[in-house]
């Protein structure tokens, strides 16, 4: 009886959805596709990164270098301070160099930025939490992730690195450093005054944008701005000597 019942609660629910548009019909098709061409990126810089990542805590002299990368992001208001976040990069940044597992700090970021120079703001903010100017090198022209870590490759010669940023962005940065040819390491940055709206919101925009990550690494993607060899970071490790 109660079969019969279902069934007959069944059918007119199935004549309803043979009768919605064609297009209607496959939404739910599009959206498992959608989420599988989304999901392979994500799992792919899971994988890449795996291994590669640690605390500022757990770094030990293996994992000594001579340069750190630490991602540029948009500033705070006023565009003379480092943002919650971008602060949390970069007090991670200042803490390794002190402790000497680096000698000397590669900022990258948008120097003409919607936000401000970030790079100008990542600089002088760790002189200001003292780091010396000598340890200090600043690309300017690292638009987003791929650029930063291929500009760190071809234009200033980087070959191994410790990468510092975020939890949520960490895997990609590591990965697509490793894809571009440098030796990278992840030192996870603290965010304190980060609120727990931005933590969902920020891994959600990460998700996504692991395909675009991907896209870039499959066609090997030039920088955005390509520049001469710079001695800069060769230059600011023989000063140290």
């Amino acid at each position: 009886m109660n079969g019969e019942k279902s069934r007959q609660r069944v059918g007119p629910l199935r004549e309803r959805w043979r009768r919605l548009p064609w297009v209607v019909r496959k939404l739910p098709v599009a959206g498992l596709i959608l989420v599988a061409f989304v999901s392979v990126p994500f799992g792919w810089t899971r994988v890449v990164a795996s291994g590669h990542q640690y605390d500022e805590a757990s770094i030990i002299s293996s994992n000594d270098v001579d340069v750190l990368l630490v991602l540029g992001t948009e500033v705070a208001p006023g565009g003379d301070q480092p943002n919650p976040k971008l602060r949390g990069r970069l007090d991670t940044a200042a803490q390794l160099v002190r402790d000497g597992h680096a000698k000397v700090i590669l900022v990258s970021g948008d120097a003409s930025g919607n936000s401000g120079n970030e790079t100008s703001v990542m600089s002088s903010y760790l002189v200001h939490v003292g780091v010396s100017p000598n340890r200090i090198v600043a690309d300017p022209y690292g638009l987003d992730t791929y650029d930063s870590c291929l500009r760190a490759k071809q234009v200033y010669g980087v070959t191994r690195a410790l990468v510092v940023t975020q939890a949520y962005h960490l895997p990609r940065a590591v990965t697509l450093c490793r894809h571009v040819g440098i030796d990278a390491d992840g030192v996870r940055a603290s965010c304190d005054a980060c609120s727990l709206v931005d933590l969902p919101r920020n891994w959600l925009r990460d998700y996504l944008a692991c395909s675009k990550a991907a896209w870039d690494a499959i066609r090997d993607r030039p920088s955005a701005i390509e520049s001469r060899s710079s001695s800069a970071i060769a230059d600011a490790l023989a000063g140290l000597h």
